[in-house]
């Protein structure tokens, strides 16, 4: 879920999540469920369960580092579980096997980097929800809390390593087009649909009667309409990651890219879609804030010729693809306004950052509460 919407709250100590459990209980749980995985584990141990600083608001994401002795060698891993949200939603369709699957998919493939998922466990027993069991990949992420255009590490680096940041950003974005759709067909499209970018479409027509819940919005139905009235025609087949933002990327210390996160809505909607999410975060997260584009950071012109460079793909259609990003992240905006409880002027269920962008763009009044 993207943070930029300023609809999340800091829980504690920079922990933005959607519950928090007794830790304590967990690991017991977790060390004994691991130990029937990893039969050849003796004395297993897991230590330093944490939560991530500044992400993971739709999904509970706990940090965990597992040591044992196997065959008289001592070893030793991280690991990360992502625990299913069941009651604190902030989606709509339950993709949750098939972000695991997805993953598993670009692994193998190799193209963008992500971390491995180990394990699966889909009885909601053993901790209140399923869940799955991944590799801990190491590196630092440019947060939404607070906005890494304002603070932190990469307002430290110079422009010569955000430059480098950001091309292995775009490169490994381009990367998840590698994919051949064929290697993804659980998230093929099924029944009335005739391709993925109808079921991407029919999504969020859905999302946006689920999130108003019975209440009217009106600029926003307008958008869905002109939208409509707009779809592009010649459109890109390939796997939609569905957060695609840098929010999401984990660096190395040479600026590589460790690791891409967070598939929680993927589908075949086509390739356009993450790159229409990217360029519009980029700017909510920087320059929609009064914030300067950090130098060396690629402006929106640079970001899409590098991406259909690296993945072969045209982008004519790029700005109603933006303009569809928009209008999601404004869903968005109400459920998880609703969901925090948020209500702060400029950011609430009707007035926030991607409304004011639309209205921008369409050249329309934008609404007030």
């Amino acid at each position: 879920m993207s943070g930029q919407l300023g609809t999340g709250e800091l829980v504690s100590g920079g922990t933005v999540a959607p519950h928090l459990r007794d830790l304590a209980e967990l690991e017991a749980t977790l060390e004994r469920w691991l130990a029937e995985r990893m039969p050849q584990a003796r004395d297993l141990k897991i230590t330093d369960f944490t939560y991530p600083k500044g992400a993971g608001l739709s999904h509970e994401t706990i940090l965990f580092d597992a040591a044992w002795t196997e065959d008289g060698v001592a070893k030793s891993r991280g690991m990360v579980i992502r625990i299913k949200p069941i009651e604190h939603t902030v989606y709509q369709d339950d993709m949750f096997v098939e972000q695991y699957e997805l993953m598993r998919a670009v692994h193998r493939l190799g193209a963008t980097p992500v971390a491995e998922p180990y394990w699966i466990e889909h009885d909601a027993n053993v901790v209140g929800a399923p869940f799955f069991v991944m590799e801990k990949k190491h590196g630092r992420v440019p947060v939404s809390f607070p906005p890494y255009s304002r603070e932190g590490w990469m307002t430290e680096l110079s422009t010569g390593q955000r430059e480098k940041l950001w091309e292995n950003a775009i490169r490994a974005l381009a990367g998840i087009q590698k994919l051949p759709v064929a290697e993804a067909r659980f998230l093929e499209p099924t029944g009335r649909f005739p391709d993925g970018f109808e079921q991407e479409w029919d999504r969020w027509d859905r999302y946006f009667a689920w999130a108003k819940d019975g209440r009217d919005f009106p600029f926003l139905e307008d958008i869905w309409a002109r939208l409509g009235a707009s779809r592009p025609t010649a459109r890109q087949p390939g796997i939609v990651w569905g957060d695609s933002r840098i929010g999401n990327v984990m660096f190395d210390a040479d600026m590589k890219v460790a690791a891409v996160m967070d598939w929680e809505q993927p589908s075949l909607g086509g390739a356009l879609h993450d790159l229409g999410w990217w360029t519009l975060c980029a700017r909510l997260e920087s320059t929609q804030q009064g914030l300067p584009r950090l130098a060396g950071m690629g402006t929106r012109e640079e970001t899409i010729a590098l991406w259909g460079e690296a993945s072969g793909i045209d982008t004519s259609d790029i700005e109603w693809y933006e303009r569809f990003a928009a209008f999601k992240l404004s869903c968005l905006a109400i459920r998880t306004a609703e969901l925090r409880g948020v209500n702060r002027p400029g950011m609430n269920a009707i007035d926030n950052p991607p409304v004011r962008v639309l209205a921008e763009w369409y050249g329309l009044e934008s609404p007030k509460p």
